[in-house]
């Protein structure tokens, strides 16, 4: 496995980013199709083929966001403890969620002085990764 960095950190999961959106989109689009061309018998099915494909687009999009919320209260609890091993003091209370998932990345020697200047700055989370010299990569996140 090359050695993670800011270029290269995100990552896609071809089954799921990839084949299955597109399976659930071409799905979904073949449903207005059929309901477009649907005759008075077949208007019933038509539109519930329609209302499955709406259904399972907001599936593929909530289970994607309810997986990234547990992980983002994992990650503020693991970084929390962190900074508090490192410094004896819990993370500045004015840390967004997205920093501190972007804080992660720092290695232990800038933890504590990046999390001070990304609360003292109102750094984003791109700002925060660009300016971490020693990445600590996090391979677990998908």
């Amino acid at each position: 496995m090359k050695t993670q960095n800011y270029s290269n950190h995100s990552r896609l999961v071809a089954g799921w980013h990839g084949t299955t959106f597109f399976g659930i989109l071409a799905f979904w689009i073949g449903s207005f199709v059929n309901l477009a061309h649907a005759d008075g018998a077949g208007f019933y099915s038509a539109s519930l083929l329609n209302l499955a494909g709406f259904i399972f687009l907001c599936l593929f999009a909530f289970v994607r966001i309810f997986a990234l919320k547990a992980q983002d209260r994992a990650i503020r609890a693991e970084e929390n403890l962190r900074h508090f091993v490192l410094t004896g003091k819990l993370l500045p209370a004015s840390l967004r969620i997205g920093q501190i998932v972007a804080l992660r990345f720092a290695s232990d020697d800038e933890f504590a002085t990046l999390a001070v200047k990304a609360a003292a700055e109102n750094l984003t989370g791109k700002q925060i990764k660009q300016s971490i010299t020693n990445w600590k990569a996090d391979t677990y996140r998908v």
